[in-house]
């Protein structure tokens, strides 16, 4: 038997994966590597893969974008029990594949991940790096997505990034990559929350705070192209916290330009933080997003944990 897994995602990247895959396969065989394949037939069948595969491969590649890496990260993480994985490899055939702009040579800011014919190299050297992964604890879980425990590789957030991931499902297909993440922000803008939320960030004290968006990042990006953490880092076991206060479409209007740059660090309607361990509460029904995935409807509490250094990537 192979000790390889591939998952693909046919859906992924609004087909994109379908129509590389052949490619992708070929230069897999081509680059020697030994494997088995499966295809992801519906939602939240890749989480079991993953979890299962533990048992019968040495390491997992997944084909397609940060959804398709969620879901597998988060069966590896079952399996090994919040220990070390097996080695991850990516093949960034999605929309956003943000948290493949983390996996050395770190993209630079603005710019895109590897492609798949070098992720097909990194595969067949089988070079692997120790990245950390978010760990979240809440209520009103979905019982698909693993109910109150679930982990996140990249980001998550509660406001105006939940209710973008929500409207990008509504987008039309022909739009990809980053004009459909920025359709989706315009959409977001006709109706977007203005919350009011409790935070704690390590054994400090609880501070309120009313806010347009709050993202606890991991990665750098989201959005394929909104760079809301710039100098956060995947393995230095903390979370880079972006916190906006409640602001005019003006405001954002503003801001999108310098969130693409990195540039908006400074600004005085913003705030950034670093912590291990956040907690953020909220007398209002939270959506919350993690890697572009919804796990939460209408939670009023989550607790977030650095788990460092689990995540076995190949680099």
């Amino acid at each position: 038997m192979p000790s390889t897994l591939v998952i693909y995602n046919p859906v992924a990247g609004n087909g994109r994966v379908k129509k590389q895959w052949p490619h992708v396969e070929k230069a897999l065989r081509k680059a020697d590597v030994q494997f088995d394949t499966v295809a992801t037939q519906s939602p939240f069948e890749t989480i079991k893969l993953a979890q299962n595969a533990s048992k019968e491969y040495a390491r997992v590649i997944g084909v397609g974008g940060d959804g398709t890496i969620h879901e597998i990260v988060n069966g590896l993480l079952r399996a090994s029990c919040e220990d070390q994985t097996l080695p991850l490899g990516i093949i960034p055939l999605g929309n956003g594949d943000d948290f493949a702009k983390m996996i050395p040579p770190e993209t630079p800011i603005g710019g895109q991940p590897f492609n798949w014919r070098i992720a097909v190299q990194k595969i067949a050297e089988n070079k692997t790096q120790l990245f950390d992964v978010g760990r979240i604890m809440g209520d009103h879980g979905r019982p698909e997505r693993g109910n109150g425990l679930h982990y996140y590789m990249n980001s998550l957030d509660v406001g105006f990034g939940a209710h973008g991931a929500i409207n990008l499902l509504s987008i039309p297909k022909y739009l990809k990559g980053f004009t459909a993440y920025f359709a989706a922000v315009i959409k977001t803008m006709v109706n977007y929350p203005e919350l009011h939320i409790k935070i704690q960030l390590d054994d400090g004290p609880t501070f309120k705070q009313s806010t347009t968006l709050t993202a606890v990042m991991n990665g750098r990006c989201f959005g394929n192209g909104f760079w809301v953490c710039p100098d956060a880092r995947a393995d230095d076991g903390y979370f880079d916290l972006m916190v906006a206060q409640s602001v005019s479409r003006f405001t954002i209007l503003r801001l999108i330009p310098k969130l693409m740059r990195g540039t908006h660090v400074n600004e005085q309607v913003l705030r950034m933080y670093r912590a291990k361990h956040v907690i953020i509460e909220s007398n209002q029904p939270l959506i919350i997003e993690a890697d572009g995935e919804i796990p939460y409807m209408g939670t009023h509490h989550i607790e977030l944990e650095i788990l460092h250094k689990k995540l076995q990537v190949i680099v």
